[in-house]
């Protein structure tokens, strides 16, 4: 950090150092604080629970994106009580702070205990291979399940990466993680009254994408990358996925369009098949808030058979979970932006932005299939009982014609643009040229949601 503006008040033996500063010397304005060293590793006490306070409450006043460097072995164990209350005041803070500037946090060492939950309330988590994060040690899973585990399997950079998706990105040391940070935060305003930052770009917004085109197979059972069609779409170089290995099955990430920042959500056709599950839902909805929340433009690119099927994700609560995502998007208020580029079926289809859930824009690839499922399983809802009273020879040939009849009357893109379901039917190397207009056209979009204290969403 260089170039300090604004040192905040800390209180004598305080573990936190806090700023309004320059973010390694960009230019840009942040609230930052580093709790790490001091007393007891970095413990919150209250000191640094009013330090850390006082510098949000200042950068949400200044209207600048709060970042932070933790290594905190959680509450201050001397400090009793009074340290539960100041974490506590810490995360009402951020709370508060949530929507109207980026929270973003770096984990550089152990964050443990009840403060670790801090990191559930950042819009992005940068972890560092020496990230110890949990709310429950390793002794306390053996002592209360039997369940031997190390510390890094149980809270490490790699299992918050791959399995509870806390880790937005994954950095090599603590200097990594703060430009990791920076470039984050190069895709948002410096507050939710701001628009997002343009950046000048020698990449044409008319563009064609002829490798976006080339990339998806004809044939709707075979595999490819969707980050290769958006790679070629978005502004060259210029998209940032995070949560990688969290949900693969879905996309998500920050991406610019002839200079505009944009959040990208895309199925993955080459993991699950592109279906939408429960964490893929779930990350989804939060990426889809968090930009909506900043006034990002969200670009949806669609390829998915459906949600996936089984007893198990729907005893775990895929109704409320798929129902945050739906929600994420039809309060979305943002410009979004829809692009169907294969199989587009079933309810996850309308979960993700078509035209009726309220997207500005729907456009759809000519071999796009819209639909309630695909012709195989239709016609044997629709016809299965006869086809197993002919032979097998006759029923074979039967059910071959009934599904490329049923493909020409209702898998064709023409037909959900005749009912005005799709807005047009395009060549897919106009893709990036169709995007790149209508953000401009929606650059001003206003918000008219009702007025009220917040949706009750499916938590």
């Amino acid at each position: 950090m260089t170039s300090p503006v604004l040192p905040i008040a800390t209180e004598r033996g305080s573990a936190v150092h806090a700023e309004i500063s320059r973010l390694h010397g960009d230019g840009a304005l942040v609230g930052h604080f580093r709790l790490q060293g001091g007393k007891h590793r970095g413990a919150i006490g209250p000191a640094e629970g009013a330090t850390i306070q006082r510098l949000v409450d200042a950068a949400v006043g200044a209207g600048v994106p709060i970042v932070g460097v933790l290594a905190t072995s959680g509450a201050d164990v001397s400090e009793g009580v009074a340290s539960l209350h100041a974490w506590g005041c810490v995360a009402r803070s951020l709370a508060y702070a949530s929507g109207v500037v980026p929270i973003v946090l770096a984990v550089v060492g152990p964050c443990v205990s009840g403060p670790a939950l801090l990191l559930g309330l950042a819009d992005a988590v940068v972890m560092t291979p020496e990230t110890l994060a949990y709310v429950s040690g390793a002794e306390a899973v053996a002592r209360f399940t039997g369940v031997t585990v190390s510390r890094e399997a149980l809270g490490g950079s790699a299992a918050h990466a791959l399995r509870s998706g806390v880790a937005s990105l994954l950095a090599e040391d603590e200097e990594d993680a703060v430009h990791a940070v920076a470039e984050i935060l190069s895709y948002l305003p410096a507050n939710n009254l701001m628009h997002p930052p343009y950046e000048a770009t020698y990449d044409e917004g008319d563009r064609l994408s002829r490798r976006a085109a080339s990339v998806v197979p004809a044939s709707a059972m075979a595999s490819y990358d969707v980050r290769d069609v958006v790679g070629d779409i978005v502004d060259s170089h210029s998209m940032l996925e995070l949560r990688e290995r969290h949900a693969p099955n879905l996309v998500t990430a920050l991406a610019r369009i002839d200079g505009h920042p944009v959040g990208v959500v895309a199925n993955q056709p080459n993991q699950l098949a592109g279906t939408l599950d429960i964490e893929a839902a779930q990350k989804g909805a939060a990426f889809v808030q968090w930009c909506d929340s900043f006034g990002l433009p969200l670009v949806t690119f669609v390829d998915t058979p459906g949600f996936q099927p089984g007893k198990d994700i729907e005893w775990r609560g895929m109704i409320r979970k798929g129902a945050q995502l739906v929600h994420a998007y039809a309060e979305a208020t943002s410009p979004r932006l829809c692009v169907v580029l294969r199989k587009a079926y079933g309810g996850a289809y309308i979960v993700m932005d078509c035209k009726t859930m309220g997207s500005d824009l729907c456009i759809a690839w000519p071999q796009a299939e819209l639909a309630v499922m695909g012709a195989t399983g239709a016609v044997q809802i629709l016809h299965g009982r006869r086809l197993l009273q002919l032979n097998p020879q006759a029923a074979d040939d039967e059910r071959a014609a009934l599904i490329a009849e049923y493909q020409a009357q209702y898998l064709t893109p023409a037909v959900a643009a005749e009912r005005g379901y799709i807005d047009a039917v395009i060549d897919p190397a106009d893709t990036r040229r169709v995007l790149s207009g209508a953000l401009a056209a929606l650059i001003d979009k206003r918000d008219n949601s009702p007025k009220r204290r917040h949706a009750n969403g499916p938590l």
